[in-house]
């Protein structure tokens, strides 16, 4: 099961993982995304979310992201997380916009 939220800004972001930590997911179970990989970097870490990596993608993946666009790479990873390739490229849109994502998501 996975509930996803687009923001606009890290204090939105911060509300909505409270919000899913509240409806009983862990920090291991929400993810964070945003186009600019820095900006994606520091609000992972500040917020304490996990990062997206080998558990969630798979090693290939993981290593073709080096060499794929960052547009690419996002939705390699938010396809990755459970969202179908047609959610993947709505969501990547938002990215490009500025935008934040949020994807939480429990096994099974």
């Amino acid at each position: 099961m996975k509930n996803v939220r687009v923001v606009e800004n890290g204090v939105q972001a911060k509300e909505a993982i409270e919000q899913f930590l509240n409806r009983g997911y862990t920090k291991d179970e929400v993810y964070l995304l945003a186009h600019d990989k820095n900006r994606s970097k520091d609000l992972t870490e500040a917020l304490e979310t996990k990062d997206v990596g080998v558990s969630e993608q798979g090693a290939f993946d993981l290593v073709a992201n080096v060499f794929r666009s960052r547009g690419d790479e996002l939705r390699s990873k938010i396809e990755s997380l459970g969202l179908s390739g047609v959610e993947a490229q709505q969501y990547e849109k938002e990215l490009d916009q500025g935008r934040v994502l949020i994807v939480a998501t429990k096994a099974g």
